[in-house]
């Protein structure tokens, strides 16, 4: 199939200053700010996350930020977007039983192609994050905690499972060691309103630039007159029983125990596929988040931009040593964000209180 214009819709401007990002994503137009931070505010300071004369008197804002930060904008060859990846809507209790970590506001930013180009190949991203949402909080799929604690045994644990609790709260999302709110699946809280009629609206950008939408889209990928309906991915969990690692059956707790199965859904092996949305008339590729595996894609159409990268790699601060944004530093590469997510520790064993490591 091609589609023509895959390009950005002309007539949007991504000036989004602080969490003002209602320019293309008009559902978002709602402000339930102040009311979501006065419950954000009440329950840090419940939870003992925030001295409340440190929100009070600390004249530096950031230090103690409970609010959504989010900037858009662009200089024609790329996007830029900078967070301090603090949610616009409610959240879980941080930290919880099996999550022990709190959110705290972060310094990030990140650099996309306005026109991305697909590169003919699907690439894994089993070392970046795969996006960031229009509110500024990122798109994780994966964990840190393998088997055995083992990074080379070949399974990797998955945060949305049948047989764990990573403390996941209701917009399956959880919190990095370093405080970093992140999603593992379907954004719930950030969809203000959706309706099963309509194709979702953007609700993030990927690391290569295309951009991610959540479940709904057109029947026909050409056809936005065809009607629309939940996507499918074409994942399934594997038959029969592990080789080795962990034995026991294939039941969705590693991410080794799925299959691709093309054709088997509506979605290729990127949970994507070459469509028109309403942002993009003109046809573009697009990613799916979908309530079933990968939930999160695991893999790219197009290049990933450094900004991305875990730990070295990433945009810093006002772009990291390297500079400005697209700043890059001596060697190539840009300058990480402290913390952000960087090589997480190994959890603890599993037993301990029923609960995980730090995260994931």
């Amino acid at each position: 199939m091609r589609l023509k214009g895959r390009h950005d819709h002309q007539g949007h401007d991504h000036h989004h200053p602080h969490h003002d990002h209602e320019v293309d994503e008009g559902v978002y137009r709602d402000n339930h700010a102040p009311e979501i931070d006065r419950m954000r505010r009440n329950m840090l300071v419940g939870l003992g996350m925030l001295p409340l004369a440190a929100m009070v008197l600390n004249p530096v804002r950031q230090a103690w930020a409970i609010s959504n930060e989010v900037n858009i904008r662009e200089d024609g060859q790329y996007r830029y977007i900078r967070s301090n990846a603090i949610p616009d809507h409610a959240t879980g209790s941080f930290p919880n039983r099996h999550n022990p970590n709190s959110i705290k506001a972060q310094s990030l930013e990140f650099r996309l192609p306005v026109n991305p180009q697909r590169t003919g190949r699907f690439i894994p991203n089993t070392h970046g994050l795969f996006g960031i949402a229009v509110n500024g909080v990122p798109f994780d799929p994966f964990t840190a905690e393998y088997w055995q604690r083992d990074r080379q045994s070949g399974w990797r644990y998955e945060a949305i499972s049948p047989t764990l609790d990573l403390g996941l709260d209701e917009n399956n999302a959880h919190v990095q060691p370093d405080g970093t709110y992140h999603y593992h699946g379907m954004p719930k809280g950030l969809i203000k309103s959706w309706s099963p009629e309509q194709h979702s609206i953007r609700i993030g950008f990927a690391a290569d630039g295309f951009p991610i939408y959540a479940l709904f889209g057109y029947h026909d990928p050409e056809r936005p007159d065809a009607g629309v309906k939940a996507l499918s991915s074409s994942w399934r969990v594997k038959k029969g029983v592990r080789p080795g690692g962990p034995g026991g059956s294939y039941d969705g707790t590693f991410g080794e125990d799925y299959e691709f199965v093309p054709g088997l859904g509506d979605l290729d092996e990127a949970n994507g596929r070459e469509t028109v949305t309403p942002e993009y008339p003109g046809g573009t590729y697009a990613y799916f988040v979908t309530e079933s595996f990968p939930f999160i894609p695991r893999f790219l159409a197009g290049q990933s931009d450094p900004s991305f990268a875990r730990g070295p790699g990433g945009l810093g601060p006002g772009g990291g040593p390297g500079g400005g944004p697209g700043g890059q530093r001596p060697g190539g590469g840009f300058g990480g964000p402290k913390g952000f997510p960087g090589d997480r520790p190994p959890p603890p064993p599993f037993g301990r209180n029923g609960g995980r490591g730090p995260g994931g």
